[in-house]
C-alpha cells in the first residue's frame, strides 16, 4: 500500500484502478465482451427462473463467477504477453491453465442454468 493511501483514500484509490481494469477488459477482450453480454441477457432472467434468494444467487453468481475468471485469465495472458511473445513451455502452459479454468467456470454456469431452468419448467 502506497503511504498515505489510508481509509477511505485507500478505498477510492482501489475502486478507480479496478474499474480501470474493468475498462481495459472492455477495450481489450473480446471473450469478456461477449461473456458480459451473454450475463446481460441472463440476469434478467434469474428473476423469472430462480425460485427464491439461493436460486437467484446461484444463476447470478455463476454468471459472475465466469466474468470473474475471465478477468484473471486476461490478467495472467498480459503479463504472460508483457514477458515475450517467444514459445516457451510454462507461457503456453499458465495460458493454457487460465483458459482451462474460464472454461470450468461457464461449465458450471450452464449446468446451474439448465438445471434450475429444468426444474422450473419440466420438473
Amino acid at each position: 500500500m502506497k503511504p498515505g493511501h489510508t481509509g477511505w483514500r485507500h478505498l477510492i484509490h482501489s475502486t478507480r484502478y479496478s474499474l480501470k481494469g474493468l475498462r481495459a477488459a472492455w477495450r481489450n477482450e473480446s471473450a469478456f465482451r461477449q461473456e458480459l453480454a451473454l450475463c446481460g441477457l441472463l440476469l434478467p432472467l434469474a428473476w423469472w427462473i430462480g425460485q427464491g434468494p439461493v436460486e437467484w444467487i446461484l444463476l447470478v453468481g455463476s454468471c459472475l463467477l465466469v466474468l470473474i475468471v475471465e478477468l484473471i485469465n486476461s490478467a495472467i495472458e498480459s503479463v504472460v504477453d508483457r514477458i515475450g511473445t517467444e514459445h516457451h513451455e510454462l507461457s503456453g502452459r499458465a495460458k493454457d491453465i487460465g483458459s482451462a479454468a474460464v472454461m470450468l467456470a461457464l461449465f458450471l454456469a450452464g449446468f446451474t442454468w439448465v438445471l434450475l431452468a429444468w426444474q422450473k419448467f419440466l420438473g
